[in-house]
């Protein structure tokens, strides 16, 4: 469920269902292999996964891709044979293709798991005890997390810079206090899935007391939230993904969750419990990666897909080689 990109990643995902077949149970049944002619820089020294075979998949979205791109490229510079299963439409697939062994691995946020695949609906404060949290209750189902990234694509609300200052608004709690004292001007733009949701819409208006009337409740695909928020019209503000990178492209301010609302979603690699006893050697490879994660990284390179129109491998690549992680040729 967590993100949905926009057009590039739409695009993508029909072109990698076409390609490698049905969903099903378990997972993608095919792929397509990574054949890119790269080698250690950082990481991956002496080869540690040479003659492995591995899998890699990610969610549909762009953020996601791009994650997906950098764990097996990653493989593939410590000598691995690296099949590429991104782009799987919808959470669920992805999971269960980590969960049931058909993918090795992929980046996964905590609070989807903690709530989406752990059914719990109160999520925990604090993000190293989030992770832990769902590093335990995982571990039962097959899966292993590594160490996390401060990296965190939880929903927010954001307004363009002219209406924060004609409002005054920098916290949800201003917009709350907004929408009681000036319904007229209490607009949101959200996607459908954030209005039904209860970490979204109705949870957060609750949580804060937010009196949005109906009619001033704009539902709408992800991407136009964006456009729309940034125009001020039809709506003064949009619910969006932290770390999207149409944010500093549109300059859109993100209101502070000053009660601590929205769950945490910081990302992690989402290993295959068997694949981790295999090659333990992947926990080290991939620790300085996700370290070097964090949300304005992840924003630049979103907007490198979803604002330049890049190739969100070519991103992905360009990224690790300018990191020094990997070396091209």
């Amino acid at each position: 469920m967590r993100r949905f990109g926009r057009t590039y990643a739409l695009a993508a995902a029909t072109a990698a269902l076409a390609l490698t077949g049905t969903l099903s149970g378990c997972g993608l049944v095919s792929g397509s292999p990574l054949s890119d002619k790269v080698r250690p820089g950082t990481v991956g020294a002496g080869q540690p996964l040479k003659g492995a075979q591995l899998t890699v998949t990610s969610k549909e979205f762009t953020e996601q891709i791009i994650l997906g791109k950098i764990m097996g490229l990653i493989f593939r510079a410590a000598g691995a044979d690296v099949v590429d299963r991104t782009a799987v439409q919808g959470s669920i697939g992805a999971r269960s293709a980590v969960e049931t062994g058909t993918a090795d691995g992929m980046y996964e946020y905590t609070g989807t798991s903690w709530i989406t695949y752990l059914g719990h609906t109160k999520p925990v404060p604090d993000p190293v005890e989030q992770w832990r949290a769902v590093r335990k209750e995982d571990r039962a189902k097959g899966v292993e997390w590594l160490a996390p990234s401060t990296l965190d694509n939880t929903y927010a609300l954001v307004v363009s810079d002219k209406l924060q200052k004609e409002y005054g608004t920098k916290t949800l709690s201003d917009v709350a206090e907004l929408s009681r004292k000036n319904p007229n001007a209490a607009s949101i733009c959200v996607e459908n899935e954030f209005a039904s949701r209860q970490d979204g819409l109705k949870g957060m208006a609750k949580k804060y007391g937010m009196r949005f009337p109906a009619g001033q409740i704009h539902k709408m695909a992800g991407g136009v939230v964006y456009t729309q928020t940034a125009h001020g019209k039809p709506c003064v503000f949009g619910a969006i993904a932290a770390t999207d990178g149409r944010i500093p492209a549109l300059k859109l301010k993100i209101l502070e969750d000053d009660r601590k609302f929205f769950p945490n979603y910081n990302v992690a690699p989402e290993m295959n419990s068997a694949t981790m006893k295999e090659h333990p050697q992947i926990a080290g490879l991939l620790a300085p990666v996700t370290k070097a994660l964090n949300n304005k990284t992840a924003q630049k390179l979103n907007a490198k897909v979803d604002v330049d129109g890049q190739d969100p491998h070519d991103v992905a690549k360009d990224w690790l080689v300018s990191k020094g992680f990997i070396k091209t040729g």
